[in-house]
């Protein structure tokens, strides 16, 4: 059968003697595997639509699901700037590595094509990555079951000032000092980065403007929700690592 979608490609790895396979996470068929065949060959005429965060129509042959057969395909928008430069490549690659590991095919369709596209945008647009990707990761816990609570204590459930609040990413969210005791290393958090992330659990990244945030908040922000990511999805994924690496050297 016939599919014509419109994806963005999430992932795409070599296959064989000069082709490739694709995944798209596409707005209307979840997440798909698409086989281009010559793809890698010199003069492809399909090189252009195999790069990571390109989006486009894919036209393919699928029978009974499994991977597709690309037809023929269109590039509506390329996102080259983001392959061109270090730090947005590494956060894109974050974003789309996280959506393919964690949703399944069937979790997928309109409303992640929009986050991812927005979150693309929005790195191309030069707005503040970190920021970006945090809001993305609080939408990819929401999707998965593990959307942190933060305007009450998830312990006693008291909604006590912003002062008196950790943030727990074991227990999932804040986390009153009266009740440290069930996680004694639970995070100290500042006022301003508790208001930044109930902000973040609320905001479609559709709607995300220009987020004025100091860099000491960022580096907060940063270290808590990567605690909250390790913590309850225990992922090991390599745009993360690379990630790591441009932090540890400052890049």
């Amino acid at each position: 059968m016939l599919h014509r979608v419109e994806g963005i490609v999430i992932r795409s790895m070599d296959y064989g003697e000069g082709n490739a396979i694709i995944t798209l996470c596409t707005e209307n068929a979840g997440k798909v595997g698409v086989l281009v065949r010559g793809a890698k060959k010199v003069k492809s005429r399909h090189a252009a639509l195999i790069q990571l965060f390109t989006v486009g129509e894919f036209v393919f042959f699928r029978n009974n699901g499994g991977l597709g057969t690309l037809n023929s395909g269109e590039i509506t928008k390329s996102h080259h700037p983001l392959r061109e430069d270090l730090i947005k490549a590494a956060y894109a690659s974050y974003a789309c590595e996280l959506l393919d590991r964690v949703l399944h095919d069937e979790e997928t369709g309109s409303f992640w094509f929009r986050q991812l596209t927005a979150c693309l945008n929005a790195l191309e647009e030069d707005k503040e990555p970190g920021v970006i990707i945090n809001v993305f990761e609080m939408k990819i816990l929401q999707a998965a079951g593990y959307g942190p609570e933060f305007d009450s204590c998830v312990i006693c459930g008291a909604e006590k000032p912003d002062d008196q609040l950790l943030v727990s990413p074991r227990l999932g969210g804040a986390l009153c000092r009266s009740c440290k005791h069930n996680d004694p290393p639970a995070m100290e958090v500042s006022a301003r980065a508790l208001k930044l992330l109930r902000l973040f659990a609320r905001l479609d990244l559709t709607r995300l403007g220009n987020v004025d945030v100091k860099e000491s908040s960022r580096d907060e922000l940063k270290k808590i929700m990567r605690a909250f990511m390790d913590v309850q999805l225990g992922l090991k994924l390599k745009s993360q690592s690379f990630l790591d690496q441009l932090d540890k050297y400052k890049i």
